[in-house]
C-alpha cells in the first residue's frame, strides 16, 4: 500500500468485533468482522469474556492492516456496547456469574439483572439523575455494579479491583492507561464535569465502598473528549 497512511477503527458490537482501515481523508479502504460469543446463564442473565473479546479485536486488526507498516498507522479508536468488565488486582477476569466461570467476566449492555437496583436508585432522587433524564436505565453501570455487591460479594465484588466500560478496557488494553474516556462516564456512570464525581451518589445507593483511593475502582480522572491515549 506504499507509504500512504491510515487510521484503524474498532467497533465491538453485541455479536462481533469489527475493524476498519481508513485513510486520512475518510475513505474506507477494507473492513473485517470477528463473531463474539455470548451465554446466557439466567433469564435476564448476559454475558461475555474480555479475553475473547481482546483477542477477536487483535485478529481483526491484524486482518485490515495486512501489508501496512506500523509507522503507516497514524492512531486507532475504540467504540464498543455499555457493557461493564470485571477485573481483579491483577487484571485478570472474575466472573460475573454465580457459576463462576472466570472467563465470564463481562456483564453485557442488554443483561437486564439489575431491573430492581435501578428502579431504587432512580427512587434516590439524586441530583446526578438529572444528567439521565431522571430515571437510571439497568443498561447502565451503576445498578449492574450495585447488582454484583448484593449478589456475588465474596465471589466478584471483593475480589474486582477495576470495572471497566467496555470502551475503555479496549483503550487499556491498547496502550496501558487506566484513564477513562469522559465520554463513556458522563453517558453511562453519571461521572459529572467539571466538578467530577458525586460522592454523595454513590453513598446514597450503597456504593460508598467506591470512594476509596480517588475512585481508582472506576476511574479516577477521565480524558476531554479528543484527546489520545499515548502509546509511549
Amino acid at each position: 500500500m506504499g507509504e500512504d497512511f491510515y487510521y484503524v477503527g474498532v467497533d465491538v458490537g453485541t455479536g462481533s468485533a469489527r475493524a476498519a482501515l481508513v485513510t486520512r481523508e475518510g475513505q474506507i479502504k477494507t473492513t473485517t468482522e470477528e463473531p463474539l460469543s455470548i451465554w446466557r446463564p439466567k433469564p435476564e442473565h448476559y454475558v461475555q469474556s474480555s479475553t475473547e473479546i481482546w483477542q477477536r479485536c487483535c485478529t481483526a486488526v491484524k486482518r485490515v492492516t495486512r501489508g501496512v507498516q506500523k509507522n503507516q498507522v497514524l492512531g486507532i479508536g475504540f467504540d464498543a456496547t455499555c457493557s461493564l468488565v470485571v477485573l481483579d488486582q491483577n487484571f485478570q477476569p472474575v466472573s460475573v456469574t454465580q457459576d463462576g466461570d472466570p472467563q465470564q467476566n463481562v456483564v453485557m449492555w442488554m443483561d437486564h439483572r439489575a431491573a430492581e437496583q435501578a428502579a431504587r436508585i432512580t427512587n434516590t432522587n439524586h441530583r446526578v439523575l438529572s444528567r439521565v433524564g431522571g430515571v437510571m436505565s439497568q443498561e447502565m453501570q451503576p445498578p449492574k455494579l450495585l447488582w454484583l455487591k448484593e449478589n456475588l460479594k465474596d465471589s466478584c465484588w471483593d475480589k474486582a479491583a477495576h470495572f471497566f466500560d467496555l470502551p475503555d478496557f479496549l483503550s487499556w488494553k491498547a496502550t496501558g492507561s487506566l484513564t477513562r474516556s469522559l465520554c463513556t462516564l458522563v453517558c453511562k456512570w453519571t461521572y459529572c464535569p467539571p466538578e467530577g464525581w458525586d460522592d454523595s451518589f454513590w453513598i446514597s445507593v450503597g456504593l460508598e465502598d467506591l470512594l476509596e483511593n480517588n475512585f481508582s475502582k472506576i476511574g479516577e480522572k477521565p480524558h476531554d473528549i479528543g484527546r489520545d491515549f499515548s502509546f509511549s
